[in-house]
């Protein structure tokens, strides 16, 4: 896979809380391109960073509907994928690439 094809399916790390959390657990979040599959996400991951990847879990977050001077309108659908490496693999996020 082509680095820039890794890059239009990974979007951005996402930094909470709970994914700082599950980084404990060798877990990962990303926020992902809507249409991206999990076998494209996983080999996105491995070809970014280097590492195995044991599973992808992936979440879809509706836009909310909100109004703008008196119009409707709605935010973006926004695709998450939890990425769950194999053990003894880490991937710091805070380097950046």
């Amino acid at each position: 896979m082509s680095a820039l094809k890794a890059y239009d399916i990974i979007r951005n790390p996402v930094v909470t809380e709970k994914s700082t959390m599950a980084s404990e657990h060798g877990q990962v979040v990303f926020d992902v391109a809507i249409d991206a599959s999990k076998p494209e996400i996983k080999a996105a991951v491995e070809a970014l960073f280097s590492v195995k990847v044991k599973a992808v879990n992936t979440i879809v977050r509706k836009g909310k509907t909100k109004k703008f001077r008196g119009f409707a309108g709605k935010r973006k659908d926004v695709k998450k994928a939890v990425v769950t490496l194999v053990d003894g693999q880490t991937i710091d996020i805070s380097t950046g690439l």
